[in-house]
């Protein structure tokens, strides 16, 4: 038997291996105790949002590009960078930001920087270089702020619709198309935001990434394959909308329902697959002739040479480990010791708000179960007034007691083209009142003969904000200093008669501003 003695290089082989895998558990026992939130709100996205269902495959892809490279990193020394702190710092900060808010998405990419930062801790900047695509893959698995989320899937809705229906008249068919609304005369289909193609541009997109990662070619095209995933994504899912269409047309309804609506999913899923790995079989033959597709998608795996796993630790900075490790349990500190549950601010329902304003007369509506569903509000008004000259202005107040969790108001620049209106002008324009100036979106839209004038604003704690953008760097202030996160969308609209001039309806507003204003102070909080 081998006699070790007790400063041999085995000794120390083994030492330095433990070593790696202590720091390594410690490490990452700290980061799930902090991020441990953030990560069961992903898990909750991928089984709740089929969008991102393929998000549970994604820490397993970037666990085998790390297996795949073991021989590389097996040859790496012990290395710590100084940027290591910088980037667990990030990590320490944007945790703090995230917990303060509850908005898991800062928090989720606190997480990358903090395995990236531990890269840096253990191999130095060149060595962490291996680990950067496994990581950067990791994007992918992370949801898309609801806000984001809200305006692609409607951009996406629209243009899925205009380029479905073409398909449907190439086939002969007399369609009527209005936003969402498909009109095939004996019945109509609407495209809902579970037809946004979204289900297959997040994956499709990320196995775009993942085949540009192993193909064998220019940065360039590895680019222009990655961003065609959009464009593939678009047109074949527009091509599944006019396909189910004539479908519906020449066999009923049932084809846009239930085992078949799910199995042609799936076919228009492989079928931008087959687009992706034509590119690159188009790729190979006109800029490498001889080449297969083959030949050029290459996934190595790794060759023991048999020799065992050395970790040499003496380029460690002991100090810089010791600062990121007590960064991880500092930022929770901070978060315990500042955090404070959110204020809600009593007012009253706006089920008092007067269905009477000076010499307007109102009459109140509801929205659908499933509308309120996807619009995830605590109150809202919606009441249809008129006045002496049968002129009627349409009035819609959502408030949101809180807005930390991406629930917020949905803009109806967003969401008047669904229902088939178009946008025929959009300006900000500023109204005086008795005692206050407004800033508000004034938006025309048209559908067919028909025109509208729209007026709408957020009204947040207290701030008359017209840009979206800048109503989420107020509710992430708000949330950090005033622990508040409630506000409200107001929106009104009238009709812009035949012949009528705008400036008349744009009087009509105001003079119902005038009147309505200040009432709704009183229920909105500021």
């Amino acid at each position: 038997m081998k006699n070790i003695e007790l400063n041999s290089p085995d000794t120390n082989q083994v030492a330095n291996l433990g070593l790696l895998i202590s720091l390594l558990l410690l490490y990452c026992g700290l980061c799930y105790w902090l991020f441990d939130a953030a990560i069961m709100n992903l898990v909750g996205a991928w089984n709740g949002r089929p969008e991102y269902s393929h998000g549970m495959l994604v820490p397993g892809i970037s666990a085998f590009l790390i297996w795949q490279k073991q021989n590389e990193i097996r040859a790496l020394p012990g290395a710590t960078s100084k940027w290591a702190v910088m980037c667990v710092f990030l990590a320490a900060g944007f945790y703090v930001i995230g917990e303060l808010t509850t908005v898991y998405l800062i928090s989720q990419y606190a997480l990358l920087f903090a395995l990236y930062g531990l890269t840096l801790m253990l191999f130095g900047a060149r060595g962490s270089l291996l680990f950067l695509v496994p990581i950067l893959i990791l994007v992918f698995m992370i949801p898309l702020p609801n806000f984001w989320q809200k305006n692609l899937s409607a951009e996406l809705q629209l243009i899925s619709s205009e380029i479905g229906v073409l398909v449907i008249r190439a086939m002969g068919i007399s369609v009527l198309l209005e936003g969402n609304i498909i009109d095939l005369g004996t019945l109509q289909l609407q495209v809902a935001e579970a037809c946004n193609g979204l289900r297959y541009l997040f994956p499709l997109m990320t196995f775009g990434f993942l085949v540009g990662y192993f193909l064998c070619a220019p940065m360039w095209f590895k680019a222009v394959l990655f961003f065609s995933t959009i464009p593939i994504t678009v047109l074949m899912n527009s091509f599944r909308i006019g396909v189910i269409g004539i479908l519906v047309e020449f066999w009923g309804i049932e084809m846009a329902q239930g085992f078949i609506h799910d199995f042609e999913g799936w076919i228009v899923f492989m079928l931008c697959l087959l687009v992706l790995f034509a590119e690159v079989a188009l790729y190979s033959r006109f800029f490498v002739p001889g080449k297969k597709v083959q030949d050029l998608i290459r996934v190595d795996l790794p060759v023991s040479d048999g020799r065992p796993w050395q970790f040499r630790s003496h380029n460690l900075s002991w100090p810089l480990i010791v600062l990121m490790l007590a960064l991880i349990p500092t930022a929770h500190f901070i978060v315990q010791k500042t955090h404070q549950e959110e204020m809600v601010p009593s007012r009253a329902s706006f089920f008092l708000f007067p269905k009477r304003l000076d010499h307007w007369q109102g009459k109140t509506s509801n929205l659908t179960p499933e509308v309120l569903n996807t619009l995830k509000l605590e109150d809202y008004l919606l009441i249809d007034y008129h006045n002496p000259l049968g002129r009627t202005v349409n009035f819609y107040v959502a408030y949101y007691e809180s807005q930390r969790k991406g629930e917020s108001a949905h803009s109806p620049r967003t969401c008047l083209p669904g229902g088939g209106w178009d946008i025929m002008s959009s300006d900000v324009k500023e109204i005086d009142l008795e005692n206050r100036s407004i800033p508000v979106n004034r938006v025309v839209m048209q559908m067919g003969d028909n025109r509208s004038l729209v007026y709408y604003w957020f009204d947040q704690r207290g701030r008359i904000l017209t840009n979206e953008y800048l109503v989420k760097l107020a509710i992430l202030w708000d949330s950090l200093v005033r622990h508040r996160s409630d506000g409200a969308l107001v929106r009104l609209v009238t009709d812009i008669r035949l012949g009528e001039n705008p400036e008349d309806a744009d009087r009509r507003l105001q003079q119902f501003m005038a009147s309505a204003i200040p009432e709704l102070e009183n229920y909105i909080p500021h």
